[in-house]
């Protein structure tokens, strides 16, 4: 059963400790790398029979087998992806960056281009559920940066095939490649690229233990969007929510996996109580049951604060992937907000809402690394480029000044270089 922590408790700081459980899976996933580096799909093909259990003839996704996925889809289904679709297109249409240029006329033009990468892979968890959410969250803020090409790479099932609103989604959200492989040799081959998969610039999107710690070691050889750790729900509630609400919301992310963590910061004991109580209704009713009944009992917990300042102040030394504020002005507490992923306002924005169809990105820094790190975005796809323009008259200008500075750092050759096209008549 979930527990219950008072304010001595926040102060001596017993809230801020989480069970998750660390397996130290380096070495196989070193191991998985240097196979798929040295033997390219032979490897993927031996190491998906190993893991997924089912044997490949290829690991690639043909276009008539998309096809066939899409038709059948239920017409309902592709409804509501269209609608997930088109709001989270218009959430990121604003993260745009255009680059600039400065031109005061002085003979000096200055600027920065935007770039897109030249192909970004999206990886798509499997195993024990299947996320077409983050197939359009992952491949569509690509497509707006104009990424000329998008691969996607997610495990088969036991028939060696990808489940069709998997498919389904890639279609919808523009992806260009699509390869049955997943685990860190799917890491391996986006990285180094083999007969079938290219190698991409940048690798995105969450995974298990083994995922993330191929893209720990795979990072600098391509970029990637960040370590992603069990996930994460923080809510902090006046006296004034339902409990049987608040209990729903705090297993929504529980169910994900049996180190997540839901935690509730509250005002009110009764409340907490009454949380608490709720909890132990509704996991039996769960399908994943188990999964949901492990995170409560390892990571979950309430916590009762003085005021919801004093909740906010926990919730930033928290930094929580995922922070619901169920209070009555919601906005009024926002600019205390310094740290969190994603921000679910007021008490009818549940976090579901967010995984799937309110539009800002679910793929979100998780393990307190929000206090440093952002949500994905379109920036995440582009990099810039910058570059400077001087005339004969604007270098004449500058040329004593950066050779004075040149020299002051014992670097003759930049002096010179600075001023020889003077020198030169």
């Amino acid at each position: 059963m979930i527990k219950i922590y008072g304010q001595n408790e926040i102060k001596s700081g017993e809230v801020f400790k989480r069970n998750v459980p660390l397996k130290d899976v380096s070495a196989a996933v070193t191991e998985i790398i240097n196979d798929v580096r040295a033997n390219g799909d032979e490897a993927l093909i031996r190491l998906t029979e190993k893991f997924d259990r089912v044997r490949l003839a290829s690991v690639s996704v043909g276009e008539d087998e998309i096809n066939e996925a899409y038709g059948r889809v239920e017409p309902e289904f592709l409804r509501i992806l269209r609608r997930a679709a088109d709001n989270i297109k218009k959430f990121h249409e604003k993260q745009i960056n255009k680059g600039y240029m400065i031109q005061n006329g002085d003979g000096i033009i200055e600027g920065q281009r935007v770039i897109p990468v030249d192909r970004a892979g999206i990886y798509v968890p499997g195993g024990t559920a299947a996320y077409p959410s983050t197939v359009l969250m992952d491949a569509i803020p690509a497509k707006l940066a104009g990424v000329p090409e998008i691969v996607m790479v997610t495990p088969p099932g036991k028939d060696g095939r990808i489940p069709d609103a998997i498919l389904a989604a890639a279609k919808l959200a523009g992806v260009d490649r699509i390869f049955r492989v997943g685990g860190a040799q799917a890491i391996a081959a986006l990285s180094y690229g083999t007969e079938s998969v290219s190698k991409v610039d940048k690798i995105v999107g969450p995974g298990n233990a083994y995922v993330a710690e191929a893209k720990r070691q795979v990072y600098g050889l391509v970029s990637i969007d960040m370590i992603a750790g069990p996930s994460e729900i923080l809510i902090i509630s006046d006296a004034d929510s339902d409990p049987r609400v608040l209990a729903a919301d705090m297993l929504s992310q529980a169910e994900h996996d049996r180190a997540a963590s839901a935690v509730l910061i509250t005002t009110s004991y009764e409340l907490a109580e009454k949380v608490r109580d709720e909890l132990e209704i509704q996991i039996p009713k769960l399908t994943r049951a188990d999964i949901a009944r492990a995170s409560i009992d390892g990571n979950g917990k309430i916590i009762i604060a003085e005021n919801i300042e004093a909740a906010v102040d926990v919730s930033n030394e928290l930094a929580p992937e995922h922070l619901e504020l169920c209070v009555n002005d919601p906005f009024e507490y926002l600019p205390l907000i310094r740290h969190a992923g994603s921000v679910f306002m007021g008490r009818y924005c549940p976090e579901p809402l967010g995984d799937y169809m309110a539009g800002p990105n679910h793929t979100l820094p998780t393990s307190g690394t929000a206090k440093f790190s952002s949500p994905l975005s379109v920036s995440d796809f582009v990099k810039t480029m910058q570059y400077s323009y001087f005339t004969k008259e604007a270098l004449t200008a500058y040329k004593d000044d950066v050779a004075y500075f040149a020299n002051k750092e014992g670097l003759t050759a930049h002096a010179k270089s600075a001023l020889i096209r003077d020198e030169i008549k």
